[in-house]
């Protein structure tokens, strides 16, 4: 039987003593630990600035929230400040330190001490909050901690950027460099610790080096819990990708020539790219490349909960529109979905009522992407035209969290969940690495972006690769490198036992075509 991914209790049995059991910390926890402990020793304040880059299910409110207790305990700090994005993130951090016994409020806005005449251990206040009230914070929060050693703690740390070029902008960066600046220490967290635009975020140290010839600032994780790590412990489960392929159409082209069209899994031309996902997530588009990878994900979710009875699904959408259209099919499919977006006042609610087991979907837009915890999650159908790999890997790790009750039914690596996208180039990318922690670099201010090539009829486009008759169909891949397959034989074994995990470094050999119209990539 799998071990619990946290040891409630040392020898098993709950203390006989009254209060909150003790956690025992997992190995990268007890590294955070000491290396808070080694900072606050240090006088420099240079490095007062902790990055951990831990993926989803690692437990990184837990350690944080474990690393200062201790802290506390041997005298190094007296309080702490959480600053984090979203309401539902709040309450988990409530819910956390109540766990570990520690009281944390929500900011009042008054400089006077809480209830029962005593400050908590600390406050919890979302960026946004802090950016509307920065100037009474600016006045009352020194009050509250009264020259005290404090501990800053940026959840989701990589909303914090910071634009050189825009330096007085009150951001929620700047709001936080500001703001935490009497801190003794700032511990930033993050299961994606970089950005779409490449800029700086606070609660980074950056690290100039050499590359290639020139000088770059990189932005590196002081400590570092990649999830491959986490599958081989048992924390979380492995995701396995299926891509859905096919040939886009895109109407006639100039006086009447033949009809536009463009493989959805070949397209090297930006602009086509960009065109094929936007035309290929559509639930109705007569090329039915959504339909078809919603029936898979459909057929998919069906088996898994042939082990796993409350297994549920949940399907990123475009925006609002197209959440209630894919929404529409589900239930024209017999399905009674959960739909939840940011416009709907009961959002929260249906929310709460997906993670209690009711509904087999839930249809989002981004409520769902980051800071959603719902362990019952087994598969992701991802139908959206963000392709940054920032909100990809976010969407996709929503499915690696395990239920309680499933640690000791499951051996390790544990059953995988299932990851359902067209067949999009750079989501392809994303896929082969979102178990690795890369090297963030820094964009310069002064750096301009490269001129885009190839679009719709412009003259000089590189030709596009014929797939023959096999457009849309599959290849099953077992390890992350991405092969030629256009030259494979057909096969038509689909259906086999779910791999077990193997590392990024390893690649396994690929497997041959499949009958069925999907493109896998089974990446541990």
């Amino acid at each position: 039987m799998a071990s619990p991914s946290f040891e409630l209790f040392c020898c098993g049995k709950a203390p006989a003593t009254a209060g909150p059991p003790a956690l025992q910390p997992r190995d990268w926890q007890r590294q955070l630990i000491q290396l808070l402990r080694v900072r606050l020793h240090e006088s420099d304040s240079a490095r007062r600035d902790v990055l951990v880059h831990a993926g989803p299910g690692a437990g990184k409110t837990l350690g944080a929230l474990l690393g200062f207790q201790r802290m506390q305990r041997e005298g190094r700090l007296e309080r702490l400040v959480v600053f984090c994005h979203r309401s539902s993130i709040a309450r988990q951090w409530l819910a956390a330190a109540l766990r570990l016994g520690l009281m944390i409020r929500e900011w009042d806005g008054s400089p006077e001490p809480g209830q029962g005449g005593a400050d908590p251990d600390g406050w919890l206040l979302s960026y946004q909050g802090a950016a509307r009230h920065r100037e009474r914070l600016l006045r009352d929060l020194p009050k509250r901690l009264a020259g005290e050693p404090w501990l800053a703690i940026a959840d989701e740390v990589h909303h914090l950027g910071l634009d050189p070029e825009e330096p007085e902008a009150m951001g929620w960066g700047q709001v936080f460099s500001e703001l935490t600046n009497p801190a003794r220490l700032r511990l930033g967290l993050s299961g994606t610790p970089f950005r779409a635009d490449a800029l700086a975020f606070c609660a980074a140290r950056r690290i100039r080096m050499r590359e290639s010839g020139t000088i770059v600032e990189r932005i590196v994780p002081d400590l570092c819990v990649e999830p491959h790590r986490l599958i081989q412990a048992g924390d979380v489960r492995p995701l396995e990708f299926r891509f859905q392929d096919g040939w886009v159409e895109h109407g006639r082209g100039p006086a009447g020539t033949e009809r536009q069209t463009s493989p959805l899994s070949q397209e090297t031309r930006e602009s086509w790219r960009a065109r094929n996902l936007r035309r290929a997530i559509r639930p109705g588009d007569g090329g039915g490349i959504a339909q078809r990878l919603l029936i898979q994900a459909r057929d998919r979710l069906e088996q898994v909960r042939g082990l796993h009875s409350g297994a549920g699904g949940l399907v990123i959408a475009r925006d609002i529109l197209h959440a209630r259209h894919i929404a529409e099919w589900l239930r024209e499919e017999g399905e009674e979905p959960v739909l939840v977006h940011s416009l709907d006042p009961e959002a929260s609610n249906r929310l709460a009522s997906f993670r209690g087991g009711i509904g087999r979907w839930l249809v989002s837009v981004d409520m769902c992407a980051e800071g959603f915890d719902a362990p019952r999650l087994r598969v992701v159908a991802y139908l959206s035209t963000v392709v940054t790999r920032s909100r990809f890997v976010q969407a996709i790790t929503r499915a690696v969290r395990l239920e309680d009750d499933r640690m000791g039914a499951e051996g390790i690596p544990r059953d995988p969940s299932y990851v359902f996208a067209p067949a999009d180039p750079l989501l392809i990318a994303h896929a082969r690495t979102w178990a690795r922690s890369e090297p963030y670099v820094i964009r310069s201010h002064t750096a301009s972006p490269a001129p885009e090539t190839g679009g719709p009829g412009a003259g000089g486009a590189q030709t596009l690769t014929a797939l023959a008759d096999g457009a849309g169909a599959v290849i099953h891949l077992g390890g992350p490198e991405l092969p030629a397959f256009l030259a494979k034989p057909a096969r038509s074994d689909y259906h086999r036992p779910a791999p077990g995990f193997t590392t990024l470094c390893q690649p396994t050999p690929t497997n041959a075509w499949d009958a069925e119209k999907v493109l896998a990539l089974d990446d541990q």
